[in-house]
């Protein structure tokens, strides 16, 4: 299945921490607390009427890069997220400490 992505320059103010974010594009979460919001079907389409606020649950590696998998709060909605150069890297550390398990 081929994603259709749409480029939407949009700046919000996080739900989550409340702080105001400049969009580029491609910003598809907080850089600065990491949470997100279930607004699109597609990528940048804006046609998801759940708009519940995402958590971020864990951190993947996928293909050399490091990966935001956020959870809807109110559906369960899971999404794959691509971190950014912008994203706070504390808080990137203390959410692949969380998902962390023993050997």
């Amino acid at each position: 299945m081929t994603l259709k992505f749409t480029r939407k320059i949009e700046d919000f103010v996080c739900e989550n921490c409340g702080k105001k974010v400049k969009g580029n594009g491609f910003t598809n979460h907080c850089p600065f607390c990491l949470w997100s919001k279930h607004v699109d079907i597609n990528p940048g389409d804006r046609a998801s009427n759940c708009q519940g606020t995402m958590s971020p649950e864990r951190i993947e590696m996928e293909k050399g890069e490091y990966i935001i998998i956020h959870r809807c709060i109110k559906c369960s909605y899971e999404k794959r997220n691509k971190i950014s150069k912008d994203d706070n890297f504390e808080e990137i550390i203390k959410l692949a400490k969380t998902n962390h398990s023993p050997c």
